[in-house]
């Protein structure tokens, strides 16, 4: 095996020769092979250990072993404990997904603070399987049957072409020992069950599965990146408007393709949403209808779907100084400077009497019965009619703020002034406001 690894790493990882890496162990079978293996070949690499004190005593003892078998080869070893079942009740999360966090952040952070290349895992091709069924019993997109990735940003998994099989050979053959997890001789959890009774006879009904296996994951992986480039050609047609706040998607576009549903799903499956039925109506919806998931919404507008995050303003409102030469705020910076004579008002410039206008001067979002008297227009007009009038969507009226002075609106920022504040030719103490 070990010349077998020695050409897999030349063809597809010769990175990991030139490089510093992380390798997470557990004390177990897989984790302590690829250890040896990786010292074979004299890569530069630490080991990193995770104390979940889950079972006691057999945790301490699964650091104890690492820990000697890192003194024994010469290898420096980082370990770390956590109160597992504490972080996962304050997480509200199950305890394999309290551990899969909190070790998965730790390595990232060392690998930040002491300049690691790559972490390793020892994930082989039956836990590639393991992972495909467990996926493919709770309902996925394809994405969750292209199987566990070799490269994932800094995570790399050089084991996973060879079989639980071929490590155990290589480790006997070499007379390594391992720790056994007793916890994996228990049907409590999905990945054992599958491993200790569907894939040993999926194996005695076909011998060559794994081999069978890694050619399926072959050509759900060549679909994968035909499903990517035909998502990608669909979203740049879509995409019709992006800011920090929002993103419009032409409704039209969707409806143009065959199965709209399937393109909604891929499109939209990272945001969180899980009502795919409610998603697919809101392309006949009325406006402002929406679906929320857990971190996002999409909501109907017109001829869009717009997607936002559920991210609300820290405050709503702000006091400006009179001596204020500039002012951070959610539209962006505002500059106060004195003008010497008037010119053009714009979106992101207004030109206003100083004296008319009284300090400390208020951001503030919108609210209802608010109205403003536009510049170019006579008399008041309300700001939910603007709004309706300039077709301004939820999402832009939730992102409307606006300069007041003494609760007059002054500007409503980036849009449009109001006709009591502006500068004229009488006017002595010009103040120039920019949006930038």
């Amino acid at each position: 095996m070990l010349e077998k690894f020695k050409n897999h790493i030349n063809q597809k990882f010769k990175f990991l020769t030139e490089s510093r890496s992380i390798i997470a162990v557990s004390g177990g079978l897989d984790s302590v092979v690829l250890t040896y293996l990786c010292h074979e070949l004299d890569f530069n690499f630490a080991l990193a250990h995770c104390n979940f004190n889950l079972r006691g005593n057999e945790s301490d003892e699964d650091e104890i072993f690492m820990v000697n078998l890192a003194n024994q080869l010469n290898i420096e070893i980082f370990s770390e404990s956590f109160h597992t079942k504490d972080y996962a009740k304050l997480n509200k999360l199950s305890t394999q997904m309290a551990a899969r966090e909190l070790r998965y952040n730790w390595f990232y952070d060392l690998a930040e603070n002491l300049n690691f290349n790559y972490i390793l895992t020892a994930h082989h091709a039956d836990d590639n399987l393991e992972t495909f069924l467990i996926n493919l019993s709770r309902g996925t997109g394809i994405n969750g049957l292209t199987g566990i990735p070799e490269i994932n940003d800094k995570l790399v998994r050089p084991l996973l072409p060879f079989t639980r099989e071929e490590i155990e050979e290589y480790a006997k053959a070499n007379h390594l020992r391992w720790r056994e997890d007793s916890s994996n001789a228990s049907d409590k959890y999905l990945r054992n069950k599958l491993r200790h009774h569907v894939i040993p006879a999926l194996k005695e009904t076909h011998p060559e599965l794994l081999v069978n296996f890694k050619t399926t994951l072959d050509h759900l992986n060549d679909t994968a990146d035909i499903v990517e480039e035909s998502l990608n050609a669909v979203a740049k047609r879509a995409i019709d408007f992006i800011d920090e706040s929002q993103i419009k998607f032409k409704v039209s576009e969707f409806k143009k393709v065959n199965n709209p549903k399937a393109y909604l799903f891929e499109m939209f499956k990272s945001y969180g949403f899980t009502q795919w039925t409610d998603i697919v109506d809101l392309l006949e919806a009325q406006s402002g209808k929406q679906v929320l998931s857990n971190s996002h919404r999409l909501i109907k507008d017109r001829a869009h779907l717009i997607l936002t995050d559920l991210t609300s303003e820290a405050s709503e409102s702000f006091l400006i100084k009179a001596n204020a030469k500039e002012f951070q705020t959610p539209k962006g910076i505002l500059f106060f400077d004195e003008a010497d004579a008037i010119s053009q008002h714009s979106s992101t410039t207004i030109y206003v009497d100083k004296a008319g206008i009284q300090f400390p001067l208020i951001v503030r979002k919108w609210k209802d019965g608010d109205v403003f008297f536009p510049i170019g227009m006579k008399g008041k007009k309300k700001l939910s009619k603007y709004f309706k009038d300039e077709k301004f969507s939820l999402v832009d009226k939730e992102n409307t703020w606006l300069l007041c002075s003494n609760n007059d609106i002054v500007w409503i920022i980036g849009k449009r002034a109001d006709n009591r504040f502006k500068a004229s030719r009488e006017t002595t103490e010009i103040l120039k406001i920019t949006l930038d």
